[in-house]
């Protein structure tokens, strides 16, 4: 046994186990901790040497075998539990220690706990980790924040660890407080607008061009060999060509249409809402998974209305011109994630980078894809734009591709396809590229039953009107 270990980490559950074990991979001596003597002894055997690689259930002895100043980063379910664990450990740290919270804790929370261990002369930051267990494992993505002297103890583990796109690491030191989790948040956000674009895709192509499962999975492999390359075009065309190992044909049509979540996408939502910023397709995304709960309704309400039957439409056109709409409305997911960040970054005093944000997405996470190279580019060329979309880099992309949606769009409501992102998308950009919108008369409302005043096109101020009956 080694007389101190680099690194500690509490929670060995998937993905603690194969962070900790990547740390041990990648030249640092891991210490690991968890309640549970079975993934203690797992972590132990699976790691072979434990002089590389260690764990208890013991606090103290967990504590006491790391050098210092200590680095433990907890893998814990977000809520109480991290509270719970951290308490537990206080007893035994020393002023400068470092506690890193790698879980999915919503922001405020963070800034809570940063505050609360200050007074202690605890160091304390949050780090989102995305890429699933086998991310963990072979390289995630990491998003740390909190105290920039703090980081430094972690930066060599960390940038070890992380994926690697073209060599570079994916992790950066994001900003104070918070903004690790924040930009986390806003990255689960924007995955869920991916996925219920990809989902609408795929129903497009099954319901209007007749694919079956082979041809879907062709397509989408061929889409991820393209512009479209990314973690989860990637998948899915995996997902289409997996069998079922429990009875006949595709496991895909055998699994139930109820998706699950577990909050993140509703915070980035809502958080958007508290700010003032518009993220539609990331709302849409966390409406139809809630939709999706209500299956029993869903299948009252079809046998109650005369549905109407899709139209087919002819293969190669509708798939190049699905390539193109998901390409679009890809585009404007970042966007509004991105639009996000950058007012909660004047809103929280994070002092975001969206460049760097957009080069540590690169690889490792979830919503990889080629297209942040271009985000990235954009964004460093311009450290001061506002939205994707006023770009002049994106222009061209968009004016390629949104035809396509706008025909998509008008063929799901025809033919009776929910298309929700994708409307909600091409909606979002029709809006906001309107120097003219009719939102004048929704102030004229306003002050008409509720004085609540408007402005002027034609002169400065404010104005209210003794309106007529």
């Amino acid at each position: 046994m080694a007389d101190r270990y680099d690194f500690g980490l509490v929670g060995l559950g998937v993905m603690g186990r194969n962070f900790i074990l990547n740390v041990a991979d990648n030249g640092f001596t891991a210490f690991g901790n968890d309640l549970d003597e079975e993934k203690v002894n797992a972590l132990i055997e699976e790691g072979g040497d434990t002089n590389r690689v260690n764990a208890t259930s013991d606090v103290s002895t967990f504590v006491n075998s790391l050098s210092t100043p200590r680095k433990i980063m907890l893998l814990v379910p977000a809520g109480k539990i991290v509270d719970v664990v951290i308490e537990g450990l206080l007893p035994h740290l020393d002023e400068g220690d470092i506690i890193i919270d790698g879980g999915n804790s919503f922001f405020t929370d963070t800034d809570r706990r940063e505050a609360y261990l200050k007074e202690k002369g605890i160091n304390f930051f949050g780090a989102g980790v995305s890429g699933g267990a086998k991310g963990a494992r072979k390289g995630p993505s990491i998003m740390p924040g909190g105290s920039r002297a703090a980081y430094q103890h972690v930066k060599p583990v960390f940038e070890a660890v992380s994926a690697k796109y073209k060599g570079e690491p994916c992790v950066a030191y994001l900003g104070p407080k918070s903004a690790g989790n924040y930009v986390k948040m806003v990255h689960n956000g924007i995955e869920y607008g991916l996925m219920q674009l990809t989902s609408e895709i795929y129903d497009l192509l099954k319901k209007a061009g007749g694919l079956t499962n082979e041809e879907l999975h062709e397509t989408y492999a061929k889409w991820n060999a393209g512009r479209l390359q990314s973690f989860l075009v990637e998948i899915t065309s995996e997902i289409f060509a997996q069998k079922d190992d429990l009875g006949e044909g595709h496991l895909v049509d055998k699994i139930l249409d109820k998706a699950k979540q577990k909050g993140t996408g509703k915070w980035t939502s809502q958080n958007a809402m508290d700010l003032g910023i518009p993220v539609p397709t990331i709302d849409i995304a966390v409406s139809m998974r809630e939709i999706s709960a209500l299956k029993t309704e869903r299948i009252q309400a079809d046998e109650l209305y005369n549905r109407p039957k899709p139209e087919l439409l002819v293969k190669d056109s509708l798939i190049s011109k699905a390539e193109q709409a998901l390409y679009f409305s890809f585009i404007i997911t970042y966007a509004q994630g991105m639009h996000q960040l950058a007012d909660a970054s004047r809103e929280y005093g994070y002092e975001l980078q969206l460049g760097e944000i957009a080069k540590v997405w690169r690889a490792g996470c979830i919503i990889r894809a080629a297209l942040l190279a271009d985000i990235t580019e954009a964004f460093n060329e311009d450290n001061t734009l506002q939205n994707l979309l006023l770009s002049p880099s994106f222009v061209e992309k968009i004016n390629e591709t949104v035809d396509a949606a706008r025909e998509l769009v008008t063929y799901g409501a025809t033919n009776g396809i929910p298309l929700p992102g994708l409307s909600n998308a091409l909606t979002y950009f029709d809006a906001y590229t309107s120097s003219r919108l009719p939102l004048n008369l929704i102030q004229a409302q306003r002050d008409y039953f509720g004085s609540h005043t408007y402005e002027r096109l034609d002169r400065e101020g404010i104005f209210h009107t003794e309106w007529e009956e």
